[in-house]
């Protein structure tokens, strides 16, 4: 099966594809590079992103922009390899 991209980069799966994957429109579709470089395209699971909300703690306190690139600095300074770097210049 083949499909043509556009000059907006867009691609129509061919019916065969949609059928094949059960694809309805607004429904998510993954694509995924193996590791031989190939690409596996699959129907993404509403669940699979829903399992993700709540995932990480909610934060006890808000940061700001400027908070966080500052600890962001911090942690890159104590890292070994962030040292020898600035150390070399």
């Amino acid at each position: 099966m083949l499909s043509t991209l556009t000059s907006k980069a867009q691609i129509t799966l061919p019916k065969d594809v949609r059928l094949m994957l059960q694809l309805e429109p607004g429904d998510k579709v993954a694509f995924v590079q193996q590791a031989n470089g190939q690409i596996v395209v699959s129907k993404a699971s509403k669940a699979s992103f829903a399992r993700l909300r709540g995932l990480l703690p909610a934060p006890a306190k808000a940061l700001t922009i400027n908070e966080m690139n500052q600890a962001i600095e911090e942690q890159a300074s104590n890292r070994p390899s962030a040292q020898r770097k600035t150390s070399k210049t």
